[in-house]
């Protein structure tokens, strides 16, 4: 497992991690993959309240675990999972206008889920994604 590297940034509450036993974060060569991130405001521990609030916040969780994993974030992702209570029309809004305002200069692959349940109470979206960073690759040999 040398050649796979786990990342978990700071401010990631650790009851979580160590009730759950995961990684936020992986890099296996030029690829970093996600764990499915929460809108959960990781320096108070707290939802943020509303759809908007909790897809604004789960963008930023996103950027900053690609970041922590040697990436340069959100414009090298091409691919995204997204998983939502309920997939409604706000719900849509909110994540297209964070991608609009997280990836301008490029669209990705995207497949977006209705589902009962995630994986904490309160959350109601979560999103994963996939990024390509050769140059960080390099930097973390």
């Amino acid at each position: 497992m040398s050649h796979l590297k786990f990342y978990t940034p700071p401010g990631v509450p650790e009851s979580m991690l160590e009730s759950h036993h995961y990684s936020q974060a992986v890099r296996v060569g030029d690829l970093i993959q996600l764990s499915g991130q929460a809108g959960i405001d990781f320096s108070t521990g707290e939802w943020p309240s509303g759809i908007d609030g909790q897809v604004d916040e789960a963008f930023i969780n996103v950027d900053k675990c690609l970041k922590f994993a040697g990436g340069k974030g959100w414009e090298q992702v091409f691919k995204v999972n997204s998983y939502h209570i309920p997939l409604s029309e706000e719900m849509m809004a909110a994540m297209i206008r964070n991608f609009r305002k997280w990836m301008p200069n490029h669209r990705p692959l995207w497949t977006c889920i209705e589902v009962p349940r995630l994986g904490e109470k309160g959350m109601i979206v979560e999103i994963e994604v996939q990024a390509h960073d050769p140059e960080g690759a390099e930097k973390t040999k």
